[in-house]
This record gives C-alpha cells, sequence and structure tokens, in this order.
C-alpha cells in the first residue's frame, strides 16, 4: 500500500470507523455494515503547519452580528429556514426519490436569479438538457442562473472559486467524488470527503450551500451520521408520491426553530404552497359518520387542525388486531387500554383501526383527546357534531392535562368555523382574553370527556 495511505473500516450506517472488520457495530448496533475503504492520512508536515496557522480568539474579540438572511420568495420554505438563506450556510435536503427535491430547490433558483442573485447549479446526475425541459415548466429563469453537470470535486471547487456564486446547489451530494479518496461515488468516504470540501468553501467563501441527500429504506439521509452533524441545517421532504400534498420538516437548523413546517401541493407547474394547511387537510371529511373527529396539533408556531379517523369492530380471531396509521402505535394501545380501565368500555375484544386522515404524520401528546373521541364515538356508532374540535393530552388515570399555545389553537378552530371545542380545563381557565363566537367545554377527565360528545 501506498505511503500514507491505509486500510479502515467504516460503518455504512452510521460512519463509525474501526481498524479491523466488526459483524456488529458497536455504535448504532447494526449488523453486517462495515466495508472496507482505503483513505489517505496527512502528513506530519501538513499536521505541523496546521498548527502554526492555527491562532485563538477571546470571545470579546468576535462579533456578534445578526446573520444576514436572504428570502427565497417561498414562505414555506422561509419559515422552515427560520427567515430565509443564511450566508455561508450549508444546507442538507433529504426525500425520498421523485419526492420533489430538484423541483423545489430549481424553483428557489428561479426566485433568486430574478433578483439578480448569481447561483450556480451542480448536478450530478441529470443532464443539461432534462434540466432545461424541467425549468421551463416551472417558469422563467435569468442569466444570473448557470448550470453545471459535474462530479469531480477538483473540477466543482475550481469552478466555484472562479465564478464566486452568492448560492450553489448540489444535486446530490451522493454522486460526488474525489480523486484523493479510493473508494467508489456514494460510499462513507466519498460523502463525508464532499460534504467537508462544501462546508469549507460554505464557511471560507460566505456562500450559501444547498446539497441532496437520498435516503434509505428507513427515511434518514443514505451514508454517515456524521453528514447531518457537519451541515447547518438538515430538512427532510415528506409525503406519499402518490398524494398532491409535500411536508418540508426542519429536524437540525442552527439558525432557527426545528419546530416549523412547510406544506406544498405538487401540481404541473411544481410546487405550490398552501398557505392555510388546515383546510387543506380537512377537505373530504365525511358527515355524520362515526369515529371521526377534529384534532389541533401544534408545529411550532402554526396550529393545524387535521381530522383523527378509528373503526372499532369485533374480532373474529383469538388476538384482536390494532393498526396505527400516522400516529404512534404505541400510544393507541396505551389509550385504549386507559378507556378500557376507566370507562369500562370492553376493547380487548375488538379490532381497532386509527388513522389520521390525508397521509400526515403527528406525534403531539395534544392529539390524544382526539384519539380518544374517535374510538369512543366508533365504539358507541354515535357520530360527533362536524362543527366541534378537540385537543389535550391523556394521563394514565384518565386526565386530561393541559398544552401549550391553547388559546392559538381556539382561535385557528374558530377561523375555520368550528362552534365548539373541547378542551383541558385548565387550559380554558387560564386565558387571558374571553374568546367570543366559539363555545369551550373544558374537561378534567376522559369521562366528562363522553358527557361532552352525548
Amino acid at each position: 500500500m501506498a505511503k500514507g495511505k491505509s486500510s479502515v473500516y467504516f460503518c455504512q450506517n452510521c460512519g463509525f470507523e474501526s481498524a479491523k472488520w466488526m459483524g456488529q457495530c458497536p455504535g448504532c448496533r447494526e449488523w453486517n455494515t462495515f466495508v472496507e475503504e482505503t483513505i489517505d492520512r496527512k502528513s506530519t508536515a501538513d499536521v505541523r503547519k496546521a498548527l502554526k496557522e492555527a491562532k485563538p480568539l477571546p470571545l470579546s474579540a468576535i462579533s456578534s452580528a445578526d446573520e444576514e438572511r436572504v428570502s427565497t420568495s417561498i414562505k414555506e420554505l422561509d419559515r422552515v429556514l427560520g427567515g430565509g438563506i443564511v450566508k455561508g450556510s450549508l444546507v442538507l435536503v433529504g426525500g425520498d426519490p421523485g419526492i420533489g427535491k430538484s423541483t423545489l430547490l430549481l424553483q428557489v433558483c428561479r426566485n433568486l436569479s430574478q433578483k439578480d442573485i448569481s447561483v450556480l447549479y451542480v448536478s450530478g446526475e441529470e443532464s443539461l438538457q432534462q434540466i432545461k425541459i424541467r425549468a421551463e415548466r416551472i417558469g422563467t429563469f435569468t442569466d444570473s442562473l448557470e448550470l453545471l453537470c459535474e462530479t469531480n470535486l477538483d473540477v466543482i471547487k475550481e469552478v466555484i472559486s472562479r465564478k464566486k456564486p452568492q448560492v450553489v446547489i448540489i444535486d446530490s451530494i451522493q454522486t460526488m467524488f474525489s480523486e484523493n479518496v479510493a473508494s467508489a461515488p456514494g460510499s462513507v468516504s466519498q460523502v463525508r470527503e464532499a460534504t467537508g470540501v462544501f462546508m469549507q468553501i460554505a464557511k471560507g467563501m460566505d456562500i450559501s450551500i444547498f446539497i441532496v441527500g437520498h435516503v434509505t429504506k428507513e427515511g434518514v439521509v443514505a451514508g454517515p451520521r456524521v453528514l447531518e452533524h457537519m451541515v447547518d441545517t438538515v430538512l427532510y421532504f415528506e409525503g406519499d408520491r402518490h398524494e398532491s400534498y409535500r411536508i418540508l420538516r426542519g429536524v437540525k437548523n442552527r439558525f432557527g426553530s426545528t419546530n416549523e413546517i412547510g406544506v406544498f401541493e405538487m401540481r404541473s407547474i411544481g410546487l405550490v404552497e398552501v398557505e392555510n394547511p388546515s383546510e387543506f387537510m380537512l377537505s373530504g371529511k365525511p358527515i355524520g359518520a362515526s369515529g371521526s373527529v377534529v384534532a389541533c396539533s401544534m408545529e411550532g408556531t402554526r396550529p393545524i387542525l387535521l381530522e383523527i379517523q378509528a373503526l372499532i369492530c369485533n374480532t373474529n380471531f383469538g388476538n384482536p388486531r390494532r393498526t396505527a396509521t400516522g400516529t404512534d402505535y404505541n400510544r393507541v394501545n396505551l389509550l385504549m387500554a386507559v378507556l378500557e380501565k376507566r370507562l369500562g368500555m370492553r376493547l380487548s375484544e375488538c379490532d381497532a383501526y386509527v388513522n389520521i386522515a390525508g397521509g400526515i404524520r403527528m406525534n403531539e401528546p395534544a392529539i390524544d383527546l382526539g384519539i380518544v373521541l374517535a374510538i369512543i364515538s366508533s365504539k358507541l356508532d354515535k357520530a360527533i357534531d362536524e362543527k366541534t374540535i378537540c385537543f389535550g393530552e391523556v394521563g394514565l388515570s384518565g386526565e386530561v392535562r393541559g398544552v401549550s399555545m391553547a388559546e392559538q389553537r381556539v382561535l385557528e378552530a374558530k377561523k375555520l368555523g368550528f362552534e365548539r371545542c373541547i378542551l383541558p380545563q385548565v387550559c380554558k381557565t387560564g386565558f387571558l382574553h374571553n374568546i367570543e363566537g366559539i363555545e369551550l367545554v373544558g374537561v378534567n377527565n376522559v369521562k366528562e370527556a363522553l358527557e361532552a360528545i352525548r
């Protein structure tokens, strides 16, 4: 083996490095994930040179000016980013194939180019002609956008240094390779090396860089998890390819909140913002059907109303079946146990199917009361009034506990025409202002919640 090069083993799941092959990774506990790769170690002279150039600074000598942001003219994306694109930031966008990652970033390029902001779109998967076809469907572009089809990191770095664009799009990180790394593109070493190079470019030249990352079957970005630690922001594009809506969720953001989401609808002209996701999620709700109730969940500062459906029927097998779509399966089992213990409902002999309509996934405890009321409605075969909404966390003793931002939830329900709201009693008494136009029903436990819908 050449001098300065050595062979190591990397875990393809989490990036754990080992000098020898192991059957189980000590980091993520997965089996048979180690692959052998050759890496080029830095020489002692390079390390000594770096040590001489390192100059620590006291905290008082560092300016604390607010970061400069550039709006993408897409409100939903700006909301998730924390207000816009931060200069010199490195953003990772992940999602399933065909979900709309490239389409969204091309729309960002269109909006930025119309503001005379120089943008470089580097594609390693599509040809220039393919990008041109997609761009014509989206809209009109200016000459501020330049395209480059290249996968060699050295060439890309040289082009960025020469052109000095303000924003760079890398589509995708798994196709980039460096000649200094003796492994195939998409491997652990190549992905980590490419991300490191783009991070140095972003911080050294104050260029905002978006990199697209493929996801595995588990729904996480392919490659080592260290990739997510290196970037400033991690965004995930969620949604079913067979549904029209898409959800952009921030799971890491050094410049803003990670609780915000952006909702889009896929159309022939590209991704269109959904400014009122509550109305979008409730479209098609059945009237007069049992087992259906509207609940309110908070995503960051945005209240979202969604329909929770439940179907309870007698089982034909020895063991009853349980299915939960859009929420935690174990949480549904827990709430059914609470109903059986506190209300005496015989649910152990019934199949239970719980679904959040529209394919959206929510795990906030505030939808507990909605799940409980939907199960009760289906079990008793009694429909809940379509103008009624509910929210609240349910404990093991059957108590309905308070949730945060209750006033914003009620105001959102009133805006959409709901006339009655079932909420925790502690939230009702804690309102600073009286809310007119909607009846507030405070409940302390699931028994009172049952009385409220009778």
